[in-house]
Order: structure tokens, then C-alpha cells, then sequence
């Protein structure tokens, strides 16, 4: 496998750690990776009203929650040849089929492909209301729209800084000619 490149700075160390902690520790932080299941439920509200808030402020196009899950085809396992490990400690439940498959198939993908979708409507309404660059803002590509609100209104672009009039995250290449020319009578 190709390294990652510049992956060594921005790692967390866990691996090399992991064996040295306790064996209480361990089942303490194993027990405490499903409290966030009591979230999704809220956070399943928040996305869904996120995305409705889109729509209702003409949104099309929008990427589903669905198109965030990983094809079930995908996944390397199933129950006939799961992997499991041996036990760290008494009554483990890594030494279960059950347990891999329910982990890696139902709810680290559920929960991941949540959060990235809930981050992404978050993006387009962060781009939609406020198309001004701060130093986070490149994160936000995988969110881009047409125009920005700010962008529809020829009168508003005018007072608006030429990076943000002109940053294609947020302006259709298609449609920067006529920002263009509105910015041009500045």
C-alpha cells in the first residue's frame, strides 16, 4: 500500500498505546462508543430539517443521506466468513460474529455516513448564506452551489470583495460571466 502523504503529522496514536492501557479502561471506552447512539436520533432531526430548509429555499440536487452509506457489496465480510479475535478479557463480545458484523456493517457506516451528510448540508447552507472566504472555508468544496445568496442579488455583489465574487465554490462557471459584469460597475 502507498503511504499517505501527510498523514505522519496529522495522526492520532492510539495503536501503539491501546495495549498498555487496562483492561477496565478498555471496557469502559468499548461501552462508551455506543452512547453515541443515543444522539442519532437527534441528529437524524437536525439533518432532515437541514435539508428541508434547502429545499424550501429552492435547493435541487441535494446529495441524500443514502448516497453517503457505502454499497452493502462493498463490505468484505459477511456471517459465513467474518473475522473475530480473541478475547482481552472475560465475556468479550469480540469473540462474536454478531458483534463485527452489527460494528462494521450497521453502525460505523450508519453513523459516519450521518455525520458527513448532516456536515455537508451544513456546508451548503453555510455557502448559500455567507459566500465570504475565512480559513476554513476550501473545506467546504465537496458543498458547492450555483450561486450564493449574496450572488443573485447584482445589487449586493457590488459591495462584495473580489475573491468572494469570484470563488467558484459558491459561482457557476457558467454563470460568471454575469457576476462579472455586475461586479465590473463597482
Amino acid at each position: 500500500m502507498k503511504a499517505c502523504e501527510n498523514c505522519s503529522s496529522n495522526r492520532v496514536h492510539i495503536g501503539e498505546n491501546h495495549k498498555k492501557i487496562s483492561s477496565f479502561q478498555q471496557i469502559w471506552g468499548v461501552a462508551l462508543v455506543y452512547v453515541p447512539i443515543l444522539s442519532i436520533p437527534f441528529v437524524f432531526f437536525s439533518a432532515y430539517v437541514t435539508y428541508l430548509h434547502l429545499k424550501l429555499m429552492g435547493a435541487k440536487n441535494i446529495k441524500k443521506y443514502s448516497d453517503f452509506l457505502p454499497d452493502r457489496k462493498s463490505h468484505r465480510y459477511s456471517m459465513k466468513n467474518q473475522i473475530t479475535m480473541e478475547p482481552g478479557y472475560k465475556l468479550s463480545p469480540t469473540q462474536t460474529k454478531l458483534y463485527w458484523l452489527f460494528n462494521c456493517t450497521w453502525y460505523c457506516p450508519s453513523s459516519v455516513a450521518l455525520f458527513e451528510w448532516h456536515t455537508y448540508l451544513v456546508k451548503l447552507v453555510e455557502n448559500w448564506w455567507c459566500p465570504f472566504t475565512h480559513g476554513t472555508k476550501e473545506a467546504y468544496k465537496n458543498a458547492s452551489i450555483d450561486k450564493s445568496f449574496w450572488h443573485i442579488f447584482p445589487e449586493e455583489v457590488k459591495k462584495m470583495e473580489q475573491d468572494d465574487i469570484d470563488n467558484p465554490m459558491w459561482n457557476d462557471e457558467n454563470d460568471s460571466e454575469s457576476v462579472d459584469a455586475s461586479s465590473k460597475d463597482k
